[in-house]
């Protein structure tokens, strides 16, 4: 194909492959934890560590995620504590990463607007060689932590106080995830910008949920379309002479608003169904509740409900009186 004979698509394809698969992984859990901004924020302050690293001479990715993972850790380390609340720290770090990092890159040696919106909006097609093999260590690193500590994660998101009692170190998770988000948002930078990260963590998320049956289930979903949607966007931007970072987004909300109106009929066709409120127990073939076969999937009788696994979340389908019964008999 002529897209692989040029060098820089080829590295351009391998970095869209690397963040399409990282950061829908990190994503599952801000979106579970009702933080899906959190992105933006950390973008902001890396264009502060980008603007250092220009202005120093200094190599600005690195310098970008030293600067992320500070602003991470402080903000996770203030909302823990108290002493102001997420909101309020995540627009701190909004206005003034994005200041710092403006008024620094006007500052940096040979700085041209072009700089600015490379890394605002992403330059793929600029990734050297240094850039893809530090964004392949980093987005290893990603994948590691967040597929296996996946158990750890989700049950912190789903309910802290929980986890606290169960002896979990809540905060130190907390950060951890932290860290992966900036490590994340660093990696993402030259493929869809800084200002455009927080899209490809959440709208491949968003899909999955759609279809997902279980935990597992929704952040494979979301790794693929990731995927799909990252080195598919490269691929129609070469052809279509379009910013890479745009065409990228664009194409994940394509997915997503095609995914929502199929699903939407779908339901509609099924009928209505409720979402099971503060639902903490997993099930499966092995949770110890009767299992239901349901149309085409299985439900679990739980509490006199019945509990379909539905993406990140239970769905509220209800038993008849013969069922509870029988659960209970079970039981």
């Amino acid at each position: 194909m002529e897209i692989l004979q040029f060098d820089f698509m080829q590295r351009a394809l391998l970095a869209a492959l690397l963040i399409g698969l990282s950061a829908p992984a990190v994503g599952i859990y801000l979106v579970q934890r009702r933080l899906a901004l959190i992105g933006d924020g950390m973008g902001h302050v890396a264009l502060t560590g980008v603007g250092i690293g220009l202005l120093t001479r200094s190599g600005p990715v690195w310098t970008a995620l030293v600067c992320t993972v500070l602003g991470a850790v402080l903000i996770e380390v203030m909302r823990a504590k108290g002493r102001t609340s997420s909101d309020v720290a995540l627009a701190v770090m909004f206005y003034g990463g994005i200041a710092g990092g403006v008024v620094l890159l006007a500052k940096a040696p040979g700085s041209t607007p072009a700089n600015l919106n490379a890394y605002l909006f992403g330059s793929i097609t600029s990734t050297t060689p240094g850039d893809l093999v530090v964004f392949a260590v980093l987005a290893v690193v990603v994948l590691a932590v967040a597929l296996g500590m996946s158990r750890v994660f989700f049950t912190v998101g789903a309910d802290e106080e929980y986890a606290t009692a169960a002896g979990l170190p809540v905060l130190v998770l907390n950060i951890v995830l932290a860290v992966m988000v900036a490590v994340t948002v660093v990696v993402s930078m030259r493929v869809v910008g800084l200002l455009l990260v927080s899209a490809l963590m959440i709208v491949p998320v968003a899909v999955a949920q759609r279809v997902g049956r279980s935990f597992a289930g929704t952040v494979a979903t979301a790794m693929v379309v990731g995927v799909v949607v990252s080195v598919g966007g490269v691929f129609t931007s070469f052809y279509a002479d379009t910013p890479s970072g745009a065409t990228i987004v664009l194409a994940a909300i394509a997915v997503f608003v095609l995914t929502a109106a199929g699903t939407a009929l779908r339901a509609r066709m099924r009928g209505p169904h409720n979402e099971a409120e503060d639902h903490l127990h997993t099930h499966g073939p092995t949770c110890g509740h009767r299992a239901v076969p349901h149309e085409d999937h299985v439900d679990y009788l739980h509490d006199g409900h019945r509990h379909a696994p539905h993406g990140a979340h239970y769905d509220e389908h209800f038993a008849d009186e013969n069922e509870i019964a029988q659960g209970r008999r079970s039981s």
